[in-house]
């Protein structure tokens, strides 16, 4: 799935999705989707399904990291990270867990020789979800926007949440390479490659405990400092 954030979305009313059956072949589908609010797009996205099949196997080992209960908790990475901001960014992301691996900025657990601007961290779901596979990549999708866009501003000692910054989701891509449960621990692997222009562009791959890379996402996102002062 391939989208785009076009402008902001308004929690208090309903969104009109509109639908384009763009293909049906025998092995794969694509649908066109519009979001619409107060009579303007407000996202677009692109989405390919495929039947499963069999095929060429070969992945990226999974990095070798703490556990999830040897990880800190990011509630209480953000409390001392951002304290003015935290208790609602616990509200807004209640529906998950994280556990904090670590990250490169200066006296991290990943070195910064050649990528400066990477971090890791657990998540899942709360709760137990049904078995359907797509609720499961839709709750993994929402789940991967969380922290991508954080990874760019690593190299930087700078948050998202931080009050001097302005920061947006541009666009998001998922590729779902192998069944999985999104409320299981997943290890997601974050890193930005470049910032420049105000924005940043980051990747991400997501393993299960047992070292499947089931997940990769990209993001590119507006990340611009409002006082420099």
């Amino acid at each position: 799935m391939h989208s785009y954030f076009l402008r902001p979305g308004d929690t208090a009313v309903p969104i009109v999705y509109d639908v384009e059956r763009i293909r049906d072949g025998r092995s794969f589908a694509t649908r066109r989707i519009v979001a619409r609010q107060h009579g303007h797009q407000i996202f677009l996205m692109t989405a390919s399904f495929q039947i499963p099949e069999e095929g060429f196997e070969h992945q990226d080992q999974m990095p070798d990291v703490a556990s999830p209960s040897d990880s800190r908790d990011m509630a209480e990475v953000f409390r001392a990270s951002s304290p003015d901001n935290a208790e609602q960014w616990m509200r807004e992301w209640a529906a998950l867990e994280l556990r904090y691996v670590g990250d490169s900025r200066e006296g991290g657990v990943i070195s910064a020789a050649e990528r400066p601007a990477q971090s890791r961290l657990w998540i899942r779901v709360s709760g137990e979800l049904n078995g359907d596979p797509l609720l499961h990549q839709a709750a993994l999708t929402y789940a991967s926007d969380l922290t991508l866009l954080g990874s760019a501003l690593v190299r930087h000692g700078r948050h998202v949440s931080d009050p001097q910054m302005q920061s947006a989701s541009l666009d998001h891509s998922a590729w779902f390479h192998r069944p999985f449960r999104a409320d299981e621990w997943l290890l997601y692997d974050q890193v930005s490659p470049s910032a420049s222009g105000g924005r940043g562009l980051a990747f991400g791959r997501l393993f299960t405990q047992e070292g499947l890379l089931v997940a990769s996402v990209a993001q590119e996102g507006l990340i611009r400092l409002r006082d420099r002062s």
